[in-house]
């Protein structure tokens, strides 16, 4: 692994992502939290996943970027739908995956920490969709996951300003579970891991299988469409200066097109 590791201890398994200074979510990233999956599914030791970011953020975002290596829309849709579908997978998992956020968890970053069963953050995160910032959309399911979170009103204006919100503010409007200051973040986050991995393995991964019943077949028609618009809006000239400008360091000049 070059940009995730993890511990196992107590039954509780630590993903750490390991790529500053953001953490972004370039695909490789994916995939490797793709593999570490694969072998915790097996390990019957394992009952609760915690996964956090080292250094300054949880993760601020996918990687700008890999996004300037893709040529077509069809790429780009294709990367959005390799997101959806590990988030996807997150949410279905057998064991239950606490998302432990300080610093920021922006774009992808907070798409991931949507995936995860329930978030724990410190009272000063931020967590937003900017994503229309770049004239883009999100691609990872967000705006299909946000919705459920805050509502409709609430993540339209999130999304439409891409002003984030407070690890408290995310409290407040159900995005996460508790806030804690910073430095008391992990400690109650591995309190709360070590309380769940004392229940049944069995009746865990029932009430996971029970509660993604709530994913409605909209969502998943939402989900296709995200990834479609996804390419779409990456290729528009709009898009395309977005991700100009972020590189450059600049305010975008949308024109409409």
């Amino acid at each position: 692994m070059e940009f995730l590791k993890w511990s196992n201890e107590g039954g509780i398994a630590e993903i750490v992502i390991q790529r500053p200074p953001a953490n972004a979510l370039s695909s490789q990233v994916l995939k490797e939290l793709s593999s570490i999956l694969d072998e915790i599914e097996t390990d019957r030791e394992i009952k609760v996943l915690l996964l956090r970011g080292e250094g300054r953020f949880f993760s601020a975002g996918a990687d700008i970027k890999e996004f300037t290596t893709i040529t077509s829309a069809e790429e780009f849709s294709g990367l959005a739908r390799l997101g959806q579908d590990l988030f996807d997978r997150m949410e279905k998992f057998p064991k239950p995956i606490i998302a432990a956020i300080h610093g920021a968890a922006l774009g992808g970053g907070l798409e991931l920490a949507m995936a995860c069963h329930f978030r724990l953050v410190t009272e000063t995160a931020k967590l937003g969709l900017p994503e229309l910032q770049l004239g883009l959309i999100p691609g990872f399911a967000g705006s299909q996951r946000l919705p459920k979170f805050v509502g409709t009103a609430r993540a339209a204006e999130m999304l439409f300003t891409s002003e984030p919100i407070t690890g408290l503010e995310a409290v407040q409007y159900g995005l996460a579970n508790h806030a804690y200051q910073e430095e008391e973040l992990m400690d109650h986050a591995f309190a709360m891991a070590k309380k769940i991995a004392k229940k049944s393995t069995g009746s865990l991964k029932a009430a996971i299988e029970l509660l993604n019943f709530s994913k409605t077949e909209e969502f998943y028609k939402g989900v296709d469409r995200e990834a479609e618009l996804f390419g779409q809006v990456f290729m528009s000239e709009d898009g395309q200066e977005g991700i100009r400008a972020f590189i450059e360091k600049r305010e975008p000049e949308f024109k409409g097109e």
